[in-house]
């Protein structure tokens, strides 16, 4: 039988089915991950003038600018309001996609600032 028994079980006809899937739309959720690799390619420019003017150098720098993602992490995940699943996939989204690809941009301006403060 289809009907709600009551005993728990989840059996449900395929239009109640249909009703459950979440649905996205696709350029919503594009438009969503230009933020997030906007906002962390800006932060890397950021951090990256922040450590070279700071004067780190090593490790120190590369802790830093990990310190800094997971801050720009948290800063998204509180400007979608803790429901991410309202405006991304997953979780994995908005924590890891575009953190190695703002690197590059947070060793050259890293650099470019160390150089200008501490070098010349």
């Amino acid at each position: 039988m289809a009907g709600h028994d009551g005993s728990g079980s989840s059996e449900k006809t395929p239009s109640e089915a249909v009703n459950d899937l979440p649905t996205f739309n696709a350029e919503n959720m594009q438009s969503n991950m230009k933020s997030v690799y906007y906002s962390r390619t800006f932060m890397s420019i950021i951090g990256g003038v922040i450590a070279g003017i700071l004067g780190f150098t090593g490790f120190t720098g590369f802790v830093f600018y990990f310190l800094v993602m997971a801050i720009t992490s948290v800063g998204l995940i509180t400007k979608a309001g803790f429901s991410i699943n309202s405006y991304f996939d997953s979780w994995n989204q908005i924590i890891f996609d575009g953190i190695l690809g703002g690197l590059m941009s947070f060793v050259l301006f890293w650099t470019f600032a160390y150089d200008i403060v501490h070098i010349f």
